[in-house]
């Protein structure tokens, strides 16, 4: 996808060029797999040994979970590009973005990605689902310094590749690092993704870092899941204070990972019980709808404070339209609520996942060092992976649903 089309979608709203947000995000993200391609195309990276099957759960079309396919002949993962790792997956996690994927979400977007990444002629399918991991490496591409043959890394992938619901993935040093010597490979497939998602919403985009968390008040709208699990985690250990919304029944859960308030959003109405606190300095949105049209009233005014969500419409809009009309809908929707939050001297921000070695390698050494934990909610065995996406599917997590792929746990 040329890059030409934000330029021109972006251009029809002023309010977005005065702001650094997700468009250019998406850009960087495009940028960069022109970068592994053109790289790639320059020298041969594999030892040429020949891995011509493997084991793998498929989709050929997108739909429901009959789509999903077992099968022991899925080409082989291989290195292509220099800076590439050839890894056994030992376990993976199911994430809600692998269902939505499932059913075409994301489509246009990701095959361009795609396209431009790998040179991808016809159909995207047979697609291999699942971005995080953990593992083993087997093979490393030429320019790999940083890894061997033998090491426990984990990871989380970019969308445009194929995924890790199977027995092996390539993945480029950018999206991995040594996994925490304290977990198993089945609690380290449960954090990459997450990790990574978080960590752009809340440092990346939002600004939030190690150095300047402490004592900020934070909400995080959507507290049991995976990403807001993970953000009051990080978030604790660098001294914030936070508040998440949760159900009834996460509410000890939530309060157990260290969150200093909880909010029950079947008793009680949550914008006017939030309401009688004080205002907030951040807020992470990981429900999406009127949940952040309503969380601008919930932030301190004239102060910088800032509204990050995950949950945007863009991909949506660009499947529903097509590249330009969705891009300009997107566009215009963020301009009015980047306008809302500057009558109030508020920041509001979109945030999408992006792989992140350095982030990873962070988040590794708090695992280590007992500030973050795994939430592990279920776990499956890689021959029930249906099941797995169907728990998922199901909604209010409390934590993540992983497969185990190998025998080692």
């Amino acid at each position: 996808m040329s890059t030409t089309l934000f330029s021109r979608a972006t251009s029809m709203c002023p309010t977005y060029c005065k702001s650094h947000l997700v468009f250019k995000l998406l850009k960087k993200n495009i940028d960069k797999a022109s970068v592994v391609i053109s790289v790639g195309s320059q020298r041969p990276t594999s030892s040429g040994k020949s891995r011509a099957k493997m084991q793998a759960w498929q989709i050929h079309q997108y739909g429901d979970n009959r789509e999903l396919t077992p099968t022991d002949k899925a080409r082989a993962a291989t290195i292509k590009a220099p800076n590439e790792l050839l890894i056994k997956v030992h376990a993976a996690s199911v994430n809600p973005i692998d269902v939505r994927m499932r059913g075409g979400y994301g489509s246009k977007i990701l095959n361009a990605l795609r396209k431009r990444q790998g040179g991808l002629s016809g159909s995207e399918f047979p697609l291999i689902l699942g971005r995080d991991f953990s593992g083993t490496v087997v093979e490393t591409g030429q320019a790999v310094r940083r890894f061997k043959p033998g090491d426990e890394v984990w990871g989380a992938l970019s969308p445009f590749r194929q995924g890790s619901h199977a027995h092996c993935v390539v993945a480029s040093e950018s999206e991995i690092s040594k996994k925490p010597k304290s977990l198993s490979y089945v609690e380290s497939a449960s954090i990459p993704y997450v990790a990574a998602t978080a960590w752009t919403a809340l440092c990346t985009v939002g600004e939030l870092k190690e150095r300047n968390a402490a004592g900020k008040r934070v909400l995080i709208q959507g507290g049991s899941g995976g990403v807001g699990t993970f953000s009051v985690q990080l978030l604790k250990a660098w001294g914030a204070e936070v508040t998440a919304t949760c159900s009834t029944d996460a509410v000890e859960f939530v309060q157990g990972l260290g969150a200093d308030t909880v909010v029950d959003y079947r008793t009680c109405s949550v914008q006017k019980e939030l309401a009688r606190h004080p205002p907030f300095d951040f807020v992470l949105d990981v429900v999406g709808g009127s949940t952040a049209d309503d969380s601008f009233e919930l932030l301190k005014k004239w102060s910088n404070a800032k509204l990050v969500t995950i949950v945007t419409p863009l991909l949506k809009e660009v499947d529903n339209r097509g590249f330009v009309p969705g891009l300009a809908q997107s566009t215009f929707s963020l301009g009015t609520n980047l306008f809302r939050g500057l009558t109030g001297g508020q920041s509001y921000r979109w945030s999408f996942f992006m792989p992140n070695s350095r982030a990873l390698e962070r988040v590794s050494q708090m695992v280590d060092a007992g500030q973050i934990q795994a939430v592990v909610e279920k776990v499956f065995p890689f021959s029930d992976l249906p099941a797995a996406y169907q728990h998922v599917e199901r909604g209010h997590a409390r934590g993540k649903t992983v497969i185990q792929v190998a025998d080692s746990s």
